[in-house]
Protein backbone atom coordinates (compact mmCIF):
# COMPACT_ATOMS: atom_id res chain seq x y z
CA UNK A 1 0.00 0.00 0.00
CA UNK A 2 1.73 3.15 -0.84
CA UNK A 3 1.21 6.62 1.06
CA UNK A 4 -1.81 7.72 -1.50
CA UNK A 5 -3.76 4.58 -0.94
CA UNK A 6 -6.75 4.63 1.43
CA UNK A 7 -8.58 1.62 3.31
CA UNK A 8 -12.25 2.29 2.00
CA UNK A 9 -14.32 3.58 5.13
CA UNK A 10 -17.00 1.13 6.54
CA UNK A 11 -20.51 2.11 4.47
CA UNK A 12 -22.86 4.02 6.70
CA UNK A 13 -25.93 2.29 8.89
CA UNK A 14 -29.13 4.20 8.70
CA UNK A 15 -30.12 3.08 11.81
CA UNK A 16 -33.79 5.21 11.27
CA UNK A 17 -34.23 3.07 8.57
CA UNK A 18 -34.06 -0.10 10.73
CA UNK A 19 -35.46 1.03 13.74
CA UNK A 20 -38.67 1.88 11.31
CA UNK A 21 -38.04 -1.51 9.38
CA UNK A 22 -38.01 -3.25 12.88
CA UNK A 23 -41.52 -1.36 14.14
CA UNK A 24 -43.42 -2.22 11.03
CA UNK A 25 -42.32 -6.03 10.98
CA UNK A 26 -42.59 -7.08 14.24
CA UNK A 27 -46.51 -6.89 14.36
CA UNK A 28 -46.59 -8.93 10.88
CA UNK A 29 -44.39 -11.73 12.92
CA UNK A 30 -46.47 -11.55 15.78
CA UNK A 31 -49.32 -12.10 13.81
CA UNK A 32 -47.67 -14.99 11.69
CA UNK A 33 -46.72 -16.67 15.55
CA UNK A 34 -50.35 -16.03 16.27
CA UNK A 35 -52.16 -17.42 13.68
CA UNK A 36 -49.57 -20.42 13.84
CA UNK A 37 -50.39 -20.57 17.84
CA UNK A 38 -54.31 -20.76 17.32
CA UNK A 39 -54.10 -23.97 14.74
CA UNK A 40 -51.16 -25.80 16.16
CA UNK A 41 -51.61 -29.87 16.26
CA UNK A 42 -50.62 -30.70 20.01
CA UNK A 43 -48.48 -33.62 18.39
CA UNK A 44 -47.13 -30.96 15.57
CA UNK A 45 -43.52 -30.48 16.77
CA UNK A 46 -40.17 -32.23 16.17
CA UNK A 47 -37.09 -32.59 18.71
CA UNK A 48 -34.06 -30.92 17.74
CA UNK A 49 -32.32 -32.58 21.18
CA UNK A 50 -33.53 -33.49 24.88
CA UNK A 51 -36.17 -30.16 25.65
CA UNK A 52 -35.62 -28.67 22.37
CA UNK A 53 -38.70 -28.28 20.49
CA UNK A 54 -39.01 -26.85 16.73
CA UNK A 55 -42.42 -26.03 15.30
CA UNK A 56 -43.83 -25.50 11.57
CA UNK A 57 -44.56 -21.83 12.95
CA UNK A 58 -40.43 -21.34 14.11
CA UNK A 59 -39.45 -22.00 10.11
CA UNK A 60 -42.66 -19.89 9.02
CA UNK A 61 -41.84 -16.73 11.05
CA UNK A 62 -38.31 -17.11 10.71
CA UNK A 63 -38.62 -17.05 7.00
CA UNK A 64 -40.80 -13.93 6.84
CA UNK A 65 -38.29 -11.88 8.94
CA UNK A 66 -35.21 -13.46 7.11
CA UNK A 67 -36.88 -12.46 3.62
CA UNK A 68 -38.27 -8.46 4.51
CA UNK A 69 -34.66 -8.41 5.77
CA UNK A 70 -32.96 -9.64 2.80
CA UNK A 71 -34.95 -6.84 0.65
CA UNK A 72 -34.82 -4.35 2.95
CA UNK A 73 -30.95 -4.27 3.83
CA UNK A 74 -29.50 -7.42 1.46
CA UNK A 75 -26.27 -6.12 2.51
CA UNK A 76 -26.91 -6.93 6.01
CA UNK A 77 -25.89 -10.27 7.80
CA UNK A 78 -28.57 -12.48 9.59
CA UNK A 79 -28.31 -14.97 12.20
CA UNK A 80 -31.23 -16.92 13.18
CA UNK A 81 -32.27 -19.71 15.73
CA UNK A 82 -33.52 -22.00 12.79
CA UNK A 83 -31.49 -21.21 10.18
CA UNK A 84 -27.61 -20.18 11.42
CA UNK A 85 -26.06 -17.68 9.79
CA UNK A 86 -22.65 -16.05 9.89
CA UNK A 87 -22.57 -12.32 11.86
CA UNK A 88 -21.02 -9.69 9.97
CA UNK A 89 -20.66 -6.06 11.11
CA UNK A 90 -24.12 -5.48 10.73
CA UNK A 91 -26.17 -8.28 11.39
CA UNK A 92 -29.79 -9.45 12.46
CA UNK A 93 -30.37 -11.68 15.50
CA UNK A 94 -33.63 -13.46 15.19
CA UNK A 95 -35.72 -16.13 17.64
CA UNK A 96 -38.58 -16.78 15.63
CA UNK A 97 -40.39 -18.20 18.98
CA UNK A 98 -38.61 -17.87 22.34
CA UNK A 99 -40.31 -20.16 24.59
CA UNK A 100 -41.11 -22.96 21.85
CA UNK A 101 -41.93 -25.72 24.46
CA UNK A 102 -44.97 -23.46 25.88
CA UNK A 103 -46.37 -23.07 22.29
CA UNK A 104 -45.67 -26.54 20.92
CA UNK A 105 -47.93 -27.43 24.82
CA UNK A 106 -50.46 -24.71 24.19
CA UNK A 107 -49.54 -22.68 27.01
CA UNK A 108 -49.55 -18.84 25.77
CA UNK A 109 -46.21 -17.83 26.96
CA UNK A 110 -44.02 -16.97 24.05
CA UNK A 111 -42.32 -14.12 22.00
CA UNK A 112 -40.83 -13.94 18.69
CA UNK A 113 -37.33 -12.02 18.89
CA UNK A 114 -34.95 -9.61 16.58
CA UNK A 115 -32.00 -7.65 17.01
CA UNK A 116 -29.81 -5.02 15.10
CA UNK A 117 -26.17 -5.27 16.10
CA UNK A 118 -22.95 -3.41 14.69
CA UNK A 119 -19.66 -4.35 15.39
CA UNK A 120 -21.51 -7.22 17.56
CA UNK A 121 -22.95 -4.60 19.64
CA UNK A 122 -27.11 -4.79 20.43
CA UNK A 123 -28.32 -1.02 19.05
CA UNK A 124 -32.18 -2.25 18.25
CA UNK A 125 -33.75 -4.49 19.86
CA UNK A 126 -37.54 -5.44 19.97
CA UNK A 127 -39.85 -8.26 21.76
CA UNK A 128 -43.53 -9.19 20.93
CA UNK A 129 -45.29 -11.47 22.34
CA UNK A 130 -48.33 -12.45 20.50
CA UNK A 131 -50.86 -13.65 22.45
CA UNK A 132 -51.09 -10.30 24.50
CA UNK A 133 -49.96 -7.95 21.16
CA UNK A 134 -47.31 -6.55 23.80
CA UNK A 135 -44.27 -5.04 21.80
CA UNK A 136 -41.10 -4.58 23.47
CA UNK A 137 -38.32 -1.90 21.70
CA UNK A 138 -35.43 -0.66 23.31
CA UNK A 139 -32.88 1.84 21.01
CA UNK A 140 -28.95 2.25 22.13
CA UNK A 141 -29.47 5.48 24.22
CA UNK A 142 -33.10 6.50 23.58
CA UNK A 143 -34.54 4.06 26.11
CA UNK A 144 -36.90 1.11 26.40
CA UNK A 145 -40.95 1.53 25.71
CA UNK A 146 -43.71 -1.27 25.94
CA UNK A 147 -46.13 -0.57 23.54
CA UNK A 148 -44.96 2.96 23.21
CA UNK A 149 -44.69 3.54 26.65
CA UNK A 150 -41.81 4.26 28.44
CA UNK A 151 -40.62 1.20 30.69
CA UNK A 152 -38.10 1.41 33.89
CA UNK A 153 -36.61 -1.45 35.88
CA UNK A 154 -38.10 -2.25 39.46
CA UNK A 155 -36.34 -0.43 42.19
CA UNK A 156 -36.68 -3.12 44.57
CA UNK A 157 -33.91 -2.53 47.88
CA UNK A 158 -33.10 -5.95 48.67
CA UNK A 159 -33.22 -9.41 47.66
CA UNK A 160 -35.92 -10.45 50.51
CA UNK A 161 -38.24 -8.36 48.78
CA UNK A 162 -37.46 -9.71 45.53
CA UNK A 163 -38.70 -12.27 42.76
CA UNK A 164 -36.18 -13.72 40.41
CA UNK A 165 -36.77 -15.94 37.44
CA UNK A 166 -34.26 -18.57 36.61
CA UNK A 167 -33.41 -20.24 33.41
CA UNK A 168 -32.16 -23.47 32.80
CA UNK A 169 -30.58 -25.53 30.04
CA UNK A 170 -29.56 -29.33 29.17
CA UNK A 171 -26.05 -28.12 28.03
CA UNK A 172 -24.94 -28.03 31.45
CA UNK A 173 -25.42 -30.00 35.03
CA UNK A 174 -28.11 -29.74 37.25
CA UNK A 175 -25.81 -29.42 40.25
CA UNK A 176 -24.61 -25.44 39.70
CA UNK A 177 -28.50 -24.86 38.77
CA UNK A 178 -29.61 -26.12 42.01
CA UNK A 179 -26.75 -24.44 43.78
CA UNK A 180 -27.34 -20.95 42.43
CA UNK A 181 -31.00 -21.44 43.59
CA UNK A 182 -30.14 -22.29 46.95
CA UNK A 183 -27.73 -19.34 46.93
CA UNK A 184 -30.62 -16.96 45.81
CA UNK A 185 -33.39 -18.32 48.06
CA UNK A 186 -30.82 -17.94 50.71
CA UNK A 187 -30.58 -14.19 50.33
CA UNK A 188 -34.88 -14.42 50.76
CA UNK A 189 -36.08 -14.00 47.13
CA UNK A 190 -38.53 -15.77 45.39
CA UNK A 191 -37.79 -17.67 42.62
CA UNK A 192 -40.30 -18.55 39.30
CA UNK A 193 -39.57 -19.97 35.85
CA UNK A 194 -42.06 -19.50 32.87
CA UNK A 195 -40.12 -20.61 30.18
CA UNK A 196 -38.67 -17.66 27.90
CA UNK A 197 -36.09 -15.89 28.45
CA UNK A 198 -36.50 -13.53 26.05
CA UNK A 199 -40.30 -12.67 27.89
CA UNK A 200 -37.96 -12.42 31.17
CA UNK A 201 -35.72 -10.00 30.36
CA UNK A 202 -38.19 -7.65 29.00
CA UNK A 203 -39.98 -8.36 32.43
CA UNK A 204 -36.99 -7.24 33.90
CA UNK A 205 -37.20 -4.10 31.88
CA UNK A 206 -40.82 -3.38 32.50
CA UNK A 207 -39.65 -3.53 36.69
CA UNK A 208 -42.18 -6.46 37.02
CA UNK A 209 -40.06 -8.80 37.57
CA UNK A 210 -36.80 -8.30 39.69
CA UNK A 211 -33.86 -9.90 37.76
CA UNK A 212 -32.85 -13.07 35.65
CA UNK A 213 -29.92 -15.65 35.43
CA UNK A 214 -29.22 -18.01 33.07
CA UNK A 215 -26.07 -20.39 32.58
CA UNK A 216 -25.61 -19.46 29.29
CA UNK A 217 -28.06 -18.19 26.29
CA UNK A 218 -27.83 -17.67 22.79
CA UNK A 219 -27.50 -14.25 21.60
CA UNK A 220 -30.83 -14.38 20.07
CA UNK A 221 -32.30 -15.51 23.39
CA UNK A 222 -31.20 -12.71 24.88
CA UNK A 223 -29.12 -9.76 23.07
CA UNK A 224 -32.56 -7.50 22.70
CA UNK A 225 -33.88 -8.27 26.38
CA UNK A 226 -30.24 -7.20 27.48
CA UNK A 227 -30.31 -3.94 25.61
CA UNK A 228 -33.45 -3.42 27.27
CA UNK A 229 -33.15 -3.54 30.54
CA UNK A 230 -29.99 -1.36 30.02
CA UNK A 231 -32.19 1.19 28.29
CA UNK A 232 -34.67 0.62 31.10
CA UNK A 233 -31.66 1.42 34.17
CA UNK A 234 -30.99 -1.92 34.89
CA UNK A 235 -28.15 -3.43 35.06
CA UNK A 236 -26.65 -6.62 33.02
CA UNK A 237 -23.55 -8.63 32.62
CA UNK A 238 -20.95 -8.35 29.94
CA UNK A 239 -20.74 -10.90 27.09
CA UNK A 240 -18.75 -11.53 24.79
CA UNK A 241 -17.14 -8.56 22.57
CA UNK A 242 -17.13 -8.13 18.53
CA UNK A 243 -19.34 -9.70 16.12
CA UNK A 244 -18.12 -13.37 15.81
CA UNK A 245 -19.47 -13.06 20.22
CA UNK A 246 -22.56 -13.22 19.07
CA UNK A 247 -22.12 -16.75 17.88
CA UNK A 248 -21.16 -17.31 21.47
CA UNK A 249 -23.12 -18.73 24.54
CA UNK A 250 -23.02 -15.99 27.09
CA UNK A 251 -24.08 -16.52 30.71
CA UNK A 252 -26.41 -13.53 31.62
CA UNK A 253 -27.28 -11.58 34.48
CA UNK A 254 -30.25 -9.06 34.30
CA UNK A 255 -31.34 -6.99 37.30
CA UNK A 256 -32.79 -4.06 39.29
CA UNK A 257 -30.07 -2.00 40.16
CA UNK A 258 -29.67 -2.62 43.73
CA UNK A 259 -29.51 -6.47 43.21
CA UNK A 260 -27.40 -6.75 40.84
CA UNK A 261 -24.32 -7.49 42.65
CA UNK A 262 -25.99 -9.96 45.08
CA UNK A 263 -27.10 -12.19 42.04
CA UNK A 264 -23.88 -11.94 40.58
CA UNK A 265 -22.64 -13.69 43.79
CA UNK A 266 -25.56 -16.17 43.66
CA UNK A 267 -24.73 -16.95 39.68
CA UNK A 268 -23.94 -20.64 38.69
CA UNK A 269 -21.09 -19.29 35.82
CA UNK A 270 -18.92 -16.47 36.51
CA UNK A 271 -20.69 -12.82 35.41
CA UNK A 272 -18.77 -9.34 35.29
CA UNK A 273 -21.60 -6.56 35.86
CA UNK A 274 -20.95 -3.57 33.47
CA UNK A 275 -21.10 -0.29 34.71
CA UNK A 276 -24.41 1.35 34.44
CA UNK A 277 -26.09 2.89 31.41
CA UNK A 278 -25.55 6.94 31.97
Amino acid sequence: MTETDTIPAAPAIDLDAREAFLRALMPRAAARAREGFARRDAAGFEMKGPQDFLTETDLAVEALIRGEIARAFPQDAILGEEGGGTPGRATWVIDPIDGTANFARGVPHFCVILAFCLEGECLLGAIHQPVLDDLYLARKGRGATKNGRTIRAAATPAMDAACIEMGWSRRHAVDPYLQAQRRVLAEGANIRRAGSGGLALAHVAEGCSDGYLEIAMNSWDCVAGLLMVEEAGGRVARGPAGAAGLAALRPVLAAAPALAPALAAASAAPVALKEPAA
